[in-house]
C-alpha cells in the first residue's frame, strides 16, 4: 500500500526558476514525436511496395498497429517512464479512469453486455479504438470476397466444395503471411517487443492479420478496384497470370446472350412466372436466366435454360453477404471490437435470418423444382437461406455490389435494432454458459447429455437434455445433435431463473424503455394485420 510521506526540506540556497512538471512532461514527448516522424518516413517506403499512395496517412499506420504496440519511448523507454514517474504530472489523465480504458477494454460479462447494447450510429463515426483488429475484420470480409469472386468466374464448371477448397488455400493465414513477407510488413508493423511475438509463429500470424488489415484499409479509401489490384499483384508474380486473375470472363449465361436475354422470357413459362417476383422486388434482371438459375435446386438436372443449379451460386453470395454485413457493422458501430462485430454479423448471416427473410419476400413460391405436380412444396431453413444467398449472388453479376447494398439496407439491417434489443445476438447454447458462469462458486457449468435417437439415418430425431447442479433444467429435440442441444439450451432459460438472465432484461428495459414499447406496438400491429386476412376468409 502506498503511502503519503512528508518531508521537511530546507529553503535556504534554493532558486524559484518557474521550471515545473510540465517541463519534463513536454521533454519526454520529444522521443515520442522523433519517432512518430521517423516512422512516417519509413511509410513511404511502404507506399511504393503496395502500389498505393494513401491520402489519410493515419489510416495506414492504423493497419500497422498491433494489439499489443505501447508508446514508443526510444531507446530507454523504461527511463523516460521512469523520469515521467518521478518528474512529471502525479496524475497526468484526470477525473474517472474507467472512461480511459472504456474503448480498449472487450473482456468480461459486463463489458460484453453493456458494449452488445449500444445501438448502432446513424452517420458513419470514426473508432476510438486505436489498434488493427476491427480492420482486420473489414480485410478478411475483402480478401475472401475476391476470392470467391475470381475463382467462380474463372472456374465455372467446378462444383462449390472445390471452389471452397481452393478458397481456404488462398485465405488460410499461412498463405497470407507469405504475402505479408513480399511488402514486408515485419518491418513497419508497430508491436510490443515482449515475449508474444518472439515465437515465428506467433509473428507470421500477426503478419497475416496485419495484412488483412492493409487490405481492409485500401478498400476504405480506394474502393474495391485497388483493393483488387494490389491482392492480384501480390498473388501472381507473372504479369500474364495477373492479367488472367484480374480479367476474368463473364458469366456462361451471359456470354451466350451479351446484350440481353430477356427476349427469352416469351417462350418460357418459367421465366415468365419469375417476372411477378421482379415486379414485387422492384428490379428488372439484365439476364433473367441468372435469377432462374439461382432459383433453381440442386434436385434439377441440368437443363439449356439455367445451364445447372444454385449450388455455386450459393458460395459467391455467402461471401457477397460476408462483405456487405461486414462493411455496414464496420461504419456504424464504431464502439464494437473485432469479436463483438462477429457476433453481430453472425445474427445477421445466419440461416434463420435468411430464410426469414426468404419467406418475407416469397421466394420459395419461385423455387424451381423437379416436382411435376406444380404443387407448393414446403422448404427446410436452409434451403430457404440457400436460395436468398443465390438470389443476392446472381443480382451481383446482373446488376452490381450496389444493388446489394441497397437490398440488405431493406431487408436485413432494419433487424439489428431488434437484435440488439432482444439480445439475439447470442445463440441460447453460448447465453446459457454465460449464465452459468456467473454462478460457477456455487456449481460446476451445465453440461449436456443425448437421451435418445429414433428414426432412420436420413432422418433422425435427437432428444437433448441439459444438467446444472444436478438437475435437469431444459430439454430439446431436433433433427441434429447441434440443434437439440439448442432446444435445450432455449428451453432451460425460460424455465430456470437465473440472476444473470434478469439483470440483462432490466439493464435493458431501462436503457431503450421507450424503443421497446414502439417495438412492441409494431409488433401487435402486425400479429392484427396478418391475423385479418384469415379472418376475412372464415
Amino acid at each position: 500500500m502506498r503511502r503519503e510521506v512528508t518531508v521537511e526540506l530546507s529553503s535556504q540556497s534554493f532558486w524559484k526558476t518557474g521550471i515545473r512538471s510540465d517541463v519534463c512532461q513536454h521533454a519526454m514527448m520529444l522521443p515520442v514525436l522523433t519517432h512518430h516522424i521517423r516512422y512516417h518516413q519509413c511509410l513511404m517506403h511502404l507506399d511504393k511496395l503496395i502500389g498505393y499512395v494513401f491520402k489519410e496517412r493515419c489510416l495506414l499506420q492504423l493497419a500497422m498497429t498491433h494489439p499489443s504496440h505501447h508508446l514508443n519511448f526510444g531507446m530507454n523507454p523504461d527511463h523516460a517512464r521512469n523520469s515521467l514517474s518521478n518528474c512529471g504530472i502525479r496524475q497526468p489523465k484526470y477525473g474517472d479512469r474507467k472512461v480511459h480504458h472504456m474503448y480498449m477494454r472487450k473482456k468480461g460479462i459486463n463489458t460484453l453486455i453493456n458494449i452488445m447494447s449500444r445501438l448502432g450510429q446513424d452517420d458513419p463515426s470514426p473508432s476510438r479504438i486505436n489498434h488493427n483488429e476491427r480492420l482486420e475484420f473489414l480485410g478478411d470480409a475483402v480478401v475472401e470476397f475476391l476470392t470467391s469472386v475470381h475463382l467462380y468466374y474463372l472456374f465455372p464448371s467446378l462444383e462449390e466444395g472445390g471452389l471452397a477448397t481452393y478458397r481456404t488455400a488462398i485465405v488460410q493465414n499461412q498463405h497470407l503471411a507469405m504475402l505479408a513477407k513480399k511488402l514486408q510488413l515485419d518491418r513497419f508493423m508497430l508491436y510490443a517487443h515482449g515475449p508474444d511475438l518472439c515465437r515465428e509463429s506467433d509473428l507470421r500470424h500477426a503478419m497475416a492479420n496485419c495484412f488483412e488489415a492493409l487490405i481492409g484499409a485500401v478498400y476504405l479509401e480506394g474502393g474495391l478496384a485497388e483493393a483488387r489490384q494490389l491482392f492480384g499483384r501480390l498473388l501472381f508474380n507473372s504479369e500474364n497470370l495477373q492479367e488472367v486473375w484480374l480479367n476474368y470472363p463473364a458469366h456462361p449465361l451471359q456470354v451466350q446472350e451479351p446484350q440481353t436475354d430477356r427476349q427469352l422470357i416469351e417462350t418460357s413459362p418459367v421465366l415468365q412466372k419469375l417476372t411477378s417476383f421482379e415486379e414485387s422486388i422492384g428490379v428488372l434482371f439484365t439476364h433473367v436466366r441468372l435469377l432462374a438459375r439461382a432459383f433453381t435446386l440442386r434436385t434439377v438436372g441440368f437443363n439449356h435454360l439455367t445451364l445447372g443449379h444454385n449450388q455455386r451460386m450459393e458460395f459467391l453470395g455467402d461471401s457477397i453477404m460476408q462483405l456487405v454485413a461486414t462493411e455496414y457493422l464496420f461504419i456504424h458501430f464504431p464502439d464494437h471490437h473485432e469479436g463483438h462485430l462477429t457476433l453481430l454479423r453472425s445474427s445477421l448471416v445466419n440461416n434463420r435470418t435468411q430464410a426469414k427473410v426468404a419467406e418475407e419476400l416469397g421466394m420459395q413460391e419461385f423455387a424451381i423444382t423437379n416436382d411435376k405436380t406444380k404443387r407448393p412444396v414446403a422448404l427446410r431453413t436452409k434451403t430457404l437461406a440457400d436460395l436468398l444467398e443465390s438470389f443476392i449472388a446472381a443480382l451481383y453479376i446482373d446488376k452490381d455490389l450496389e444493388y446489394v447494398h441497397t437490398f440488405m439496407n431493406v431487408c436485413f439491417f432494419p433487424r439489428l435494432k431488434e437484435f440488439i434489443l432482444n439480445q439475439d445476438w447470442n445463440d441460447p447454447k453460448s447465453q446459457l454458459q454465460q449464465c452459468c458462469l456467473t454462478l460457477r462458486t456455487e456449481d460446476p457449468e451445465a453440461f449436456d447429455q443425448t437421451l435418445q435417437t429414433v428414426g432412420p439415418s436420413h432422418a433422425r430425431t435427437y432428444t437433448v437434455a441439459v444438467y446444472f447442479k444436478g438437475e435437469r433444467i431444459g430439454c430439446g429435440k431436433g433433427p441434429s445433435i447441434q440443434q437439440a442441444e439448442m432446444g435445450a439450451a432455449m428451453d432451460a432459460l425460460e424455465k430456470y431463473n437465473f440472476p444473470q438472465m434478469a439483470h440483462q432484461k432490466r439493464f435493458i428495459e431501462r436503457k431503450y424503455r421507450q424503443e421497446l414499447k414502439e417495438m412492441r406496438r409494431e409488433r401487435e400491429r402486425q400479429e392484427k394485420e396478418s391475423d385479418e386476412p384469415d379472418d376475412s376468409r372464415k
